[in-house]
């Protein structure tokens, strides 16, 4: 029983293989919203339902919040369920695959004074 508890646990290695399956099928077209406040940098995405989204490895903690619809969320510390309204303060490090149950909207705030998208990349993205 041990054995399958551990087969059904996200880990990153699990992650990263859906990444590289769901990037053999045609992508979806989305558009990204950045704003900018005072050492603050905010990327808000609207996701159809039955979007998959496999995000980024930040280097820095930030925000996320989930200000429509629903989400299941996956992570290497497990899977949830989200409905907006929803804030995560999401930890360096983490790799995180999303699913969107409904059309959702989901919004991250970083602390981060580039207003260049390549720059900021660099900052705040893991290579």
């Amino acid at each position: 029983m041990n054995g399958l508890l551990e087969s059904l646990a996200p880990s990153r290695e699990k992650i990263d293989a859906l990444q590289a399956e769901i990037s053999k099928y045609p992508q979806a077209e989305l558009v990204t919203r950045h704003y900018w406040a005072d050492g603050m940098y905010c990327r808000e995405l609207f996701r159809p339902a039955t979007t998959v989204i496999v995000g980024k490895v930040h280097k820095k903690e930030h925000l996320l919040i989930v200000a429509q619809g629903s989400l299941r969320i996956w992570t290497e510390d497990g899977m949830k369920t989200v409905e907006a309204p929803f804030i995560w303060v999401s930890k360096p490090g983490t790799k995180r695959a999303t699913y969107a149950l409904t059309d959702a909207t989901v919004i991250t705030v970083h602390q981060c004074t580039e207003t260049d998208l390549e720059l900021i990349d660099k900052e705040l993205v893991e290579d």
